[in-house]
C-alpha cells in the first residue's frame, strides 16, 4: 500500500527487454541501504517489485500486462518518473490510501493558470470517470490529488506549486499520458451494489 506522497523523482537509466516485459533500472536518490530486495515501489503510481539494487538505482520487471495497461511501456531511457516506497505499519498517510494497481491511463487534456496553482483537467475513459467522485480522492502517476468538476469522460484537479515541482506534473504538458488508480473504496462499493442489484434481479 501506497498514500499517493511522492518521495522523489528517478530517472529511468536503461531499458531491456525481457521474454514477455521489460526490465527497467531506476536511478534515484533513494539510498541503496534504505532498498530491500523483493519490497514494493511505486512508479509512476505502479506497484513494482525491486529486483535488483545498485549503489544508486534499482531495478524492476515489468510483466507484459502492466506494460499493456499502464504508462510504463511507453518510458524511454532519460524519462523522469515518480517514485515512492511502499508504506510501513504506522507510517502517517499524507494523501489517501493507494494499492499501486493501475486502473487505466488517461491524458492531460488542459492546464490553466490559476493564482499561484495551476487547474489540470485529465480525459479518462467512462468507465474510470464514472468512479470519480467529486471532491473524491483520486491518484495521477502516484500523486494523490482531490478532483473535482467531474464529468463522463474528463476530472480537474489543482496542482500547487510544490507539488509541481517536486513530482513529475510540472514538467508534463497537454497530451501527455498518465497512470490513473480511482479511489479505492469506491472501487468496492461499486462491486457491492452491482451484486446486490444483481441478486434483486434475480
Amino acid at each position: 500500500m501506497f498514500a499517493g506522497i511522492i518521495e522523489t523523482v528517478g530517472t529511468v537509466s536503461s531499458i531491456d527487454g525481457l521474454a514477455q516485459g521489460k526490465r527497467l533500472v531506476v536511478e534515484s536518490s533513494i539510498q541503496s541501504s534504505e532498498l530491500a530486495l523483493g519490497e514494493s515501489i511505486a512508479i509512476d503510481g505502479a506497484c513494482m517489485t525491486v529486483t535488483e539494487i545498485e549503489p544508486s538505482a534499482f531495478a524492476v520487471e515489468v510483466s507484459a500486462e502492466s506494460l499493456d495497461r499502464t504508462t510504463l511501456g511507453a518510458l524511454r531511457q532519460g524519462a523522469r518518473v515518480n517514485l515512492e516506497r511502499s508504506l510501513r505499519v504506522g507510517d502517517r498517510i499524507g494523501g489517501h490510501v493507494v494499492s499501486g494497481h493501475i486502473d487505466g491511463t488517461g491524458s492531460i487534456d488542459a492546464i490553466t493558470p490559476a493564482g499561484e496553482s495551476s487547474v489540470y483537467r485529465f480525459e479518462i475513459d467512462p468507465e474510470l470517470a464514472a468512479r470519480t467522485v467529486e471532491k473524491g480522492s483520486i491518484a495521477v502517476d502516484g500523486i494523490s490529488l482531490t478532483c473535482f468538476n467531474c464529468t463522463s469522460s474528463t476530472f480537474e484537479v489543482a496542482i500547487i506549486r510544490h507539488t509541481a515541482e517536486v513530482t513529475t506534473l510540472g514538467s508534463k504538458e497537454p497530451g501527455a499520458a498518465v497512470n490513473i488508480e480511482t479511489d479505492m473504496l469506491g472501487k468496492y462499493v461499486e462491486k457491492m451494489v452491482e451484486a446486490a442489484l444483481a441478486s434483486r434481479s434475480s
